[in-house]
C-alpha cells in the first residue's frame, strides 16, 4: 500500500457514526494518508459498517478496478468483507507498516436486462416474482434450453456471494479461486407436470446464463443487485455471466477466504 496514499472513507453521515469514525480520520493522517472527500480522487476506499456497507461502497464508487477496497466492521464480529474491527487501530497500523497486507481479487458478474440496462454485482443477482403468483422462467445455458422454471425466483451468485443469500437456500460455498457462477432456485414447483433440476448448479465462468421471463402477466419482477432492489415493467430477458472485472480488496496474510468462512459459520 506504499504507493496508495489517497483514502476515501465510506460510511453513514449521522452524528453517532461521525463520532465513531473521527479517530480513523486522525489515524489515517498520522500514518501519512491523504483523506479525500471525493471517491474519484482516491486509490483506497474504506467502508465502515458491515458487509452491506462494503457492498454499497463498491457499488456507489463504480466497481473501480484502479483502487483497493477495505472493510472495517463496527459490529461485534468481523464479516466476510471486513478484515478489521473499528477498535483494532493497533492492528491496522501494524498491518500497513509491516506489509502484512496482500491483495485479493474478488470476481463480479455482469447482468444485462433486455439488451439495454446493464449493471454489476459483487455478491449476487436475484430475480423473483413481485406478486403472489408462480414465476415462470425459461432457463438457457449458452444456447441450450435447460429447463422451464416455476417458483418464486432464482439467485445467481459469485463465489464470494456463495456465503450470502445463496447459502441460505442450501447453495454450496464456492472457493473464489474458481471462476464460476452458482444458480440457486427459490421455492421451485416440482410435480408430475412440472419439473426443474431441484438443486443449485455451478457454471464455468466461460458460460452465459439467460433467463427469459414468460409473459403471462407476471413480467414485473423484483430484481436484486447485491443489497439493492430494482423493479422494471415488462422484463423479457436477463443475461448473466462472469465479468472480466475484479474488485481488489485487502487481504491479511492470516485471514484467507476459508478462514473467514470458518470464523463466520463454524
Amino acid at each position: 500500500m506504499s504507493n496508495r496514499r489517497n483514502i476515501f472513507f465510506y460510511h453513514k453521515k449521522d452524528s453517532d457514526m461521525l463520532e465513531t469514525v473521527s479517530p480513523l480520520y486522525e489515524l489515517a493522517a498520522k500514518q501519512g494518508f491523504t483523506v479525500v472527500k471525493d471517491h474519484k480522487d482516491a486509490n483506497i476506499v474504506v467502508s465502515i459498517g458491515g458487509d452491506g456497507t462494503f457492498l454499497q461502497a463498491v457499488r456507489k464508487t463504480g466497481f473501480r478496478e484502479d483502487c483497493l477496497y477495505a472493510g472495517i466492521s463496527t459490529t461485534e464480529s468481523l464479516k466476510v468483507y471486513c478484515d478489521f474491527h473499528i477498535n483494532e487501530t493497533d492492528k491496522m497500523i501494524e498491518a500497513t507498516t509491516n506489509e502484512q497486507i496482500e491483495v485479493r481479487r474478488y470476481p463480479t458478474i455482469d447482468v444485462l436486462v433486455d439488451g439495454e440496462m446493464s449493471f454489476q454485482c459483487l455478491n449476487e443477482f436475484s430475480i423473483r416474482s413481485s406478486i403472489i403468483k408462480t414465476f415462470v422462467l425459461e432457463v438457457f445455458i449458452d444456447d441450450l434450453h435447460f429447463e422451464t422454471f416455476r417458483g418464486d425466483g432464482m439467485i445467481v451468485s459469485t463465489p464470494t456471494g456463495s456465503t450470502a443469500y445463496s447459502k441460505s437456500v442450501n447453495g454450496a460455498v464456492v472457493d473464489p479461486f474458481l471462476p464460476s457462477i452458482q444458480v440457486s432456485e427459490l421455492a421451485s414447483l416440482n410435480t408430475n407436470y412440472y419439473r426443474t433440476l431441484g438443486s443449485p448448479f455451478i457454471l464455468s465462468g466461460e458460460r452465459k446464463l439467460s433467463l427469459r421471463v414468460v409473459q403471462d402477466g407476471n413480467d414485473h419482477p423484483t430484481m436484486g443487485m447485491d443489497n439493492e432492489a430494482l423493479s422494471l415493467q415488462h422484463v423479457e430477458r436477463v443475461d448473466i455471466q462472469l465479468s472480466e472485472k475484479r474488485i481488489k480488496t485487502v487481504k491479511l496474510k492470516d485471514n484467507s477466504f476459508w478462514e473467514k468462512v470458518k470464523r463466520t459459520f463454524l
